[in-house]
């Protein structure tokens, strides 16, 4: 006699927001990848970024400030005391809140031994650069099946703690490709991820770089972010205007911008209204057009602890799955 299998109805699934560490870019609990060619700066941003998380300060583009958090930081390419260590000095991190694990060169994305180290530690982030160098030894990069073995521990072990796993990622030299097929290996480590951003390089000024966010499946894709290589050292510029192509036409006014925001903010989940501001605000759109966008909406609004929410009204929910 076969076992049964169980089943449940979603009825009995509490549902639950995304909790993030940089909106809408890397969330807890999930992976998120970092791709980018060679020399591209995709360590130097990373650790820069470090930076600012230890210390608990805003983060590029608008993200609000956090309080300061334990990272992991791995990396088998660069020298701790020549490289890594003056890298971390230079973005002006908290090196007691960084830490790595000396000498374990069979140390692999799937080791048990991960996940308490994180619990002990308390750890909000983890970093593998590059994370092809801690894949176990039988994975095959071109095969689909051991690349999410080899995955998916690590992606439940971040769930489980809460943690942000960012994965840095070397990319393959298909230029003519579509940049999420870019990144070396199958397409499942893409699939995995629920972020993939990617670094390149500004054409017009090489010593600029652009963060794109390819692929997010939490939220809205995020704005560009740029960053320069300057005689003075990094520096961070910031948020970039959005392409025409992508959420907000250029060509609708901004109350229409503002509307079409708000409605895809709200089409999983209900949103902080701080949350939706601060998205709004990225993108450019004034305070007031976004409240005008909201009663015209009809978006009911309830409290819930200490906080405010929107709700997009089912009438309005319906139209737009049409």
């Amino acid at each position: 006699m076969q076992n049964e299998i169980s089943v449940n109805s979603y009825s009995v699934v509490k549902a639950k927001q995304v909790d993030w560490l940089w909106y809408p870019y890397i969330a807890y609990g999930k992976i998120t990848v970092l791709q980018g060619d060679p020399g591209d700066g995709k360590s130097t941003f990373i650790l820069e970024l470090v930076g600012l998380l230890t210390k608990g300060y805003p983060l590029p583009g608008g993200g609000k400030a956090s309080k300061p958090i334990k990272v992991i930081y791995q990396c088998l390419e660069d020298n701790p005391e020549d490289t890594i260590k003056p890298r971390l000095i230079k973005a002006g991190a908290d090196c007691d809140k960084v830490f790595f694990f000396p000498e374990n060169p069979e140390l692999t994305l799937s080791d048990e031994r991960l996940e308490n180290t994180i619990r002990e530690l308390g750890v909000k982030l983890v970093i593998f650069d590059p994370f092809q160098s801690f894949m176990p030894k039988d994975a095959d990069f071109t095969n689909a099946v051991k690349m999410r073995s080899a995955l998916s521990p690590l992606a439940k072990a971040a769930e489980r703690c809460k943690c942000a796993v960012v994965l840095i990622g070397h990319m393959n030299k298909d230029l003519g490709g579509k940049n999420i097929y870019r990144g070396l290996g199958s397409i499942d480590i893409a699939a995995i991820a629920r972020s993939i951003l990617m670094i390149s390089r500004n054409d017009e000024n090489p010593s600029f770089r652009i963060m794109s966010q390819i692929k997010n499946n939490l939220g809205p894709e995020g704005l560009d972010i740029s960053f320069e290589f300057s005689k003075e050292g990094f520096v961070w510029h910031g948020a970039l205007p959005r392409k025409q192509e992508k959420l907000e036409d250029q060509s609708l006014s901004q109350g229409d911008r503002a509307k079409e925001t708000i409605k895809s903010l709200l089409a999983g989940n209900d949103l902080k209204a701080t949350e939706v501001m601060e998205h709004a605000a990225m993108l450019g759109l004034a305070e007031r057009t976004v409240k005008r966008a909201k009663k015209d909406l009809h978006i009911k609004t309830y409290k819930k602890g200490n906080a405010w929410y929107w709700h997009l009204p089912e009438s309005v929910a319906k139209k737009q799955k049409e």
